[in-house]
């Protein structure tokens, strides 16, 4: 070989070398902006969802309010379940919420929410429409529900307590229950024996609930854009105290601006308070 051919190989080398060096770079800057690009997309993802797997706190939340043998809608258990929706999301609820559900939606929702409960789980249920109790059972009505008899509710209503025996078989670390659905419902004079409001509500260990008025009484809807119970509990939901400590509060405030009329029940097997801060 002589000594310009050796030149132009070693010329060679060289320009190979520096094509291969700026290629290297190019796809090193390549993957990096992909991986900003993928970065910024989680991000994204979190801003929009609150978190990303799986929340160890999950709520269901319905209202009802358009029952076909009500004489009127219900307009306040639908505002309700937005209302509590968003500020649950705020504080970091995976929240199912359900408008208007016929027995199937509410059977689907209930699926949906025990299968998200695991043993660390705090699991939130809230429904906002009729509820009927039938042999000291508390049921809340869909609305497509015939009732006719008493024999009805069983059929076509969901049993609050079935609900909890379902976060209880999970292994939810806490169970949180708020029914408002203390109301005279349409169905009341088809009975021949007839109880009004809703049975005493059996709780089991670690569960907090709350219903708008005391077993077997009757609360009025009032004319605000959420009902008197919603109206406090979002209240007090809102400050840094625990939820025995914001449900107290709410039957508190409620007793007393009724003057006893309208008195909340609480009823607790906490081993201690939940949090909902942050």
């Amino acid at each position: 070989m002589n000594l310009g051919q050796l030149c132009i190989s070693r010329r060679t080398v060289t320009i190979a070398v520096a094509f291969i060096g700026l290629v290297s770079l190019a796809i090193g800057a390549h993957a990096a902006l992909n991986k900003r690009s993928l970065d910024a997309a989680k991000a994204i993802g979190t801003e929009q969802t609150g978190a990303i797997g799986t929340s160890n706190r999950v709520a269901l939340v319905i209202g009802n309010g358009h029952y076909p043998d009500a004489a009127a809608p219900l307009s306040q258990p639908i505002n309700d379940a937005r209302g509590l929706t968003a500020a649950l999301r705020a504080k970091g609820f995976d929240v199912d919420v359900v408008e208007d559900a016929t027995k199937d939606d509410m059977a689907r929702a209930v699926a949906r929410l025990k299968d998200k409960i695991k043993p660390d789980t705090v699991a939130m249920l809230f429904f906002g429409g009729y509820g009927v109790q039938v042999g000291r059972e508390s049921f809340m009505i869909p609305v497509d529900a015939a009732i006719w008899k008493e024999a009805d509710v069983r059929r076509d209503g969901v049993s609050i307590e079935q609900v909890l025996d379902t976060m209880t078989e999970k292994g939810a670390s806490a169970k949180l229950v708020v029914v408002d659905a203390s109301r005279r419902n349409p169905y009341e004079r088809r009975f021949r024996s007839y109880s009004h409001g809703l049975a005493p509500i059996s709780t089991p260990e670690n569960a907090l609930i709350l219903t708008s008025a005391t077993p077997g009484k009757v609360a009025d809807d009032g004319k605000g854009q959420y009902s008197v119970l919603v109206t406090e509990l979002l209240n007090n939901l809102n400050s840094q105290s625990g939820v025995a400590s914001a449900f107290n509060k709410t039957r508190i405030s409620i007793s007393r601006a009724s003057d006893g009329e309208q008195v909340p029940q609480v009823s607790s097997s906490l081993l201690e308070d939940v949090r909902l801060g942050g």
